[in-house]
């Protein structure tokens, strides 16, 4: 019975006598003080940029929209940017000797440019992508919906501070960087891709995954909303009639 114990606490390749030690993911891995309710909320918060992703990665597999892809595409090449600064600079971060860290470069924040791009990005977005309504106070969800997105940045960016992952600097310039990038990146999306657009949905492959164009569509979610209903009408019509057969 011990030797059986001893080997179900054991892996392929390791001896028997020696313990297992659990490693945590540290991407994930987000520690703050216990006790600190403060912390905790930010803990959690800084996890937004996972969600958003997961959220990203959602949209894609049901929508198929080129302009969302072409959002989360800007998201990854935002990330490799940020590797690639932080193993040029090799700053460290505040805590050195931090074990759940996911790099232990700290500079520029890979949260706060992350954040900072998304929310740079959805401006944009919002204020020349999406239809325009006649009145300002129509429009007023944009406004409130931009500046809520600046506002979770820098809360993001603070709770990196405030959890000792990153220096102020370090967060002020991974803001910086976002910033720029996402302000680049529409443009390039804008008056490069985007005209690619109905290519790449005309395409073989494009036909084949499903990809959508939406940009002449003023207002995708009206549009889609009709549109169903417009299906589901004309579907109940037929079965209707086939009934009455």
């Amino acid at each position: 019975m011990a030797s059986a114990s001893s080997e179900s606490n054991t892996i392929p390749g390791q001896e028997a006598d020696t313990p297992l030690q659990w490693k945590a993911i540290s991407l994930t891995h987000v520690e703050y003080v216990k006790g600190d309710i403060i912390g905790y909320g930010l803990a959690w918060l800084s996890l937004l940029p996972i969600f958003i992703l997961v959220a990203f990665v959602t949209l894609i597999i049901f929508r198929r929209d080129l302009h969302t892809i072409s959002f989360f595409l800007g998201m990854l090449v935002n990330e490799a940017i940020n590797w690639v600064l932080k193993h040029i600079i090799r700053e460290y971060r505040p805590i050195r000797d931090r074990k759940n860290v996911f790099s232990e470069y700290g500079m520029p924040s890979s949260h706060s440019q992350f954040m900072w791009f998304f929310s740079m990005y959805l401006t944009f977005f919002l204020f020349i992508r999406v239809y325009k309504n006649y009145t300002w106070l129509d429009d007023l969800w944009k406004y409130a919906t931009s500046f809520g997105g600046f506002v979770v940045a820098a809360l993001v960016s603070y709770s990196r501070v405030y959890l000792g992952y990153h220096s102020l600097g370090q967060v002020f310039w991974g803001a910086v960087a976002g910033i720029i990038l996402g302000t680049l990146y529409f443009g390039v999306v804008q008056f490069v891709v985007t005209p690619l657009f109905p290519l790449i949905a005309a395409c073989p492959l494009g036909e084949l995954l499903m990809l959508r164009d939406s940009t002449l569509i003023p207002h995708v979610m009206w549009f889609e909303y009709t549109s169903s209903r417009t299906e589901a009408r004309s579907r109940q019509r037929k079965m209707t009639a086939r009934k009455s057969q």
